[in-house]
């Protein structure tokens, strides 16, 4: 198995991207110091380069999905949320009780959100586009400036498209 992992600084801040034979497993907001040089080798690979051109197409409005292969690691319950989060449009919120409905079990907004919080591949995965049913923004693991970020620059661009 070949796991690589590169940090690099982007528009909106430092991002790590994690990967194992060629499949995005990881993306993460910072300079992800828990990867062990035992597992993962440091190394900016073609893979990982493409993943970093593509997120700065995406920050600079210039993309709206996203062509990586990606590993996705989980329970099934996550997967099922995950999944369910990369249904989302562009440039759309919803609830975690929309994703508990989608996904069959309409009493699970906790677990819905305990889910977001343990997804591994960030904006690929777009779990900032998860919002309180009241409208407010709560619970990301990149922070919550990280994920305002994420959904003005989203929201500038549908804009921009619209016009």
């Amino acid at each position: 198995m070949n796991n690589y992992y590169f940090t690099k600084d982007t528009s909106i801040g430092k991002i790590t991207v994690e990967e194992i034979d060629e499949y995005i497993s990881g993306i993460y907001f910072g300079d992800f110091s828990e990867i062990s040089d035992e597992i993962y080798l440091k190394k900016n690979t073609e893979t990982i380069e493409n993943v970093f051109l593509q997120l700065e197409e995406y920050f600079e409005g210039k993309r709206q999905e996203f062509d990586i292969k990606i590993l996705i690691r989980g329970t099934e319950f996550q997967k099922k949320v995950w999944n369910a989060l990369m249904e989302i449009p562009y440039g759309k919120a919803v609830s975690y009780k929309y994703i508990a409905e989608k996904i069959g079990n309409p009493n699970a907004s906790r677990a819905v959100g305990n889910a977001n919080n343990k997804n591994r591949i960030m904006i690929l995965i777009p779990c900032h586009r998860v919002i309180s049913k009241d409208g407010k923004l709560v619970g990301y693991a990149g922070g919550l400036d990280k994920k305002k970020k994420l959904l003005e620059i989203e929201k500038i661009n549908i804009k921009k498209r619209c016009l």
